[in-house]
């Protein structure tokens, strides 16, 4: 497995100002953000879409530096029935014919999440279901199979017609996919070009454990990100997993994302990367660093560090 880096975290710095920041820590894969939930602070969908010129010097700059472009994501919510979901559907449309462009064959995104009924207006993300109340059932009944399932089936031909050989679903909270069961009820129903990026921080503050989850999801893993996360004692102990606490307010949070080897051993990452190895996975794991109490520079460096000492070759 190979070490790559997702740029947005150095988003204060231009695109060369990136690309030689990162090279300089050892760093020469990248996947780049093209929008959605993300500024993408380092590339214009729409300008290199438009121009010839402006991709020219896009991957000059990667090539003098011996850098490369190895996935792009469009991380969003395409299902959101307001403005924001047609947004973010016309950006994955767009990621689509870049990535066609540039020969990208795997794609980060998330399934994204709708309404709980043809009247709601915001998405709901429904996590409990048992016999009572009886409409949340139905609830998730039609999110799956009137809205997300038909949506995907038609982004798989798409994707398809794009070159795209693989779709990579983060697990992300507040999305229909956010663990390896609800990937292959989606996969199931829409094919294998569906698979999971995997991102351990996620499956641990719900309580899962990310190492059995590999094994699990074996040949589906086609991603994967490096973020940690840490369990704040004295915090998640009292009040437990769920938390609307904004995610600058890191004092006071049951949990929060921190730099790799803040949150978990560096035992647990050797473990981690040498069972996803063992599943067959051996592509790139994605720096993603998110960790609000030190600088974004120092958080990126400790990142890297810590995975460079307990990535599986």
């Amino acid at each position: 497995m190979e070490l790559s880096y997702i740029s947005d975290s150095l988003g204060y710095l231009s695109f060369t100002g990136m690309l030689d920041k990162v090279k300089s820590m050892g760093v020469t894969n990248l996947e780049m953000t093209t929008g959605g939930w993300s500024p993408a602070p380092h590339l214009d969908l729409d300008g290199l879409l438009a121009s010839e010129t402006a991709r020219d010097k896009f991957k000059n700059e990667l090539d003098k530096r011996g850098m490369k472009l190895i996935a792009l994501n469009c991380s969003g919510n395409p299902l959101d029935p307001g403005p924001m979901g047609a947004e973010h559907r016309a950006v994955t449309e767009k990621t689509f014919k870049l990535a066609k462009i540039f020969g990208i064959k795997k794609i980060i995104m998330m399934s994204g999440l709708p309404a709980a009924s043809p009247e709601d207006k915001v998405p709901n993300w429904i996590t409990y279901t048992v016999s009572w109340p009886e409409s949340l059932k139905k609830n998730l009944d039609y999110q799956w199979n009137d809205v997300a399932i038909p949506y995907w089936k038609g982004l798989v031909k798409l994707a398809e017609q794009s070159g795209i050989e693989k779709i990579a679903l983060e697990n992300f909270s507040s999305q229909l996919v956010y663990n390896p069961d609800t990937l292959f009820r989606l996969r199931d129903a829409v094919g294998p070009m569906v698979g999971l990026n995997l991102d351990p921080s996620h499956l641990i503050w719900m309580g899962a454990d990310p190492i059995a989850a590999a094994r699990e999801l074996g040949p589906a893993i086609y991603h994967v990100h490096g973020k940690d996360v840490r369990l704040e004692r004295g915090k998640v102990d009292v009040n437990g997993v769920l938390e609307t606490k904004p995610i600058d307010e890191i004092a006071d949070r049951a949990w929060n994302y921190v730099a790799v080897g803040c949150g978990q051993a560096l035992q647990w990452w050797k473990e981690f990367f040498s069972v996803i190895r063992m599943t067959g996975y051996n592509d790139y794991v994605s720096l993603e660093m998110e960790d609000l109490t030190m600088s974004p520079e120092a958080g990126v460096r400790t990142s890297i560090d810590a995975m460079q000492q307990t990535l599986s070759k």
